[in-house]
């Protein structure tokens, strides 16, 4: 069992991933809480991630099925194959979800010697981990082609450092690297205990 993409018609991916869920398949759709004036009340509305897609657990031999469901287009392909997605890369995507709000997603571009199209080994030097950037937590997922961020909020930041370090005021900035150490630790956790 390997994690692919299906490409769904626009707006039905909840409608797809209900009906896979009927179905006994697992399914993954990524849901982003977006701040905005959506209601009077100004509060979050939740979004799909990424539009079009939801990631299915399945083998190739469940891949015609996919296909037949109500609100599928096809699967997503790469160089004639059908993406797989490493575990790691989905588990990376629900723990930033579950972190951040107002995530963003960027294509960026996918290198063939550094992605395997089959489901290799999950390993922590297979592991996205996060970065920090301008502001922005980002995190690279290779199998998919694309990098999610989000903002920092220097208010949720601490400084992880030895002491004599934290007193050197050029230094401030990395307080942002607390967070940045947290998520990767809670990320190496969540694969532990798999």
């Amino acid at each position: 069992m390997k994690w692919y993409v299906v490409y769904t018609k626009t707006g039905l991916e909840k409608k797809v991933s209900d009906i896979l869920t009927r179905k006994k398949i697992e399914n993954y759709v990524p849901f982003n809480n977006v701040s905005g004036k959506w209601t009077k009340n100004d509060k979050t509305k939740e979004a799909p991630l990424f539009k079009g897609y939801v990631f299915v657990k399945s083998t190739e031999l469940q891949h015609p099925e996919l296909k037949k469901i109500n609100g599928v287009v096809n699967l997503v392909y790469w160089m004639g194959k059908p993406v797989c997605i490493k575990n790691v890369e989905i588990k990376a995507i629900k723990l930033f979800l579950n972190e951040y709000t107002n995530v963003n997603i960027e294509k960026t571009a996918v290198k063939p010697d550094l992605v395997s199209l089959t489901d290799i080994a999950d390993t922590e030097q297979d592991a996205p981990l996060i970065t920090i950037k301008n502001m922005k937590a980002n995190i690279c997922l290779p199998s998919l082609g694309y990098v999610i961020s989000a903002e920092v909020e220097m208010s949720n930041v601490r400084i992880i450092s030895p002491k004599e370090v934290l007193n050197e005021e050029h230094l401030k900035f990395n307080r942002l690297f607390n967070k940045v150490s947290e998520f990767n630790n809670s990320l190496k956790n969540y694969w532990a205990k798999q």
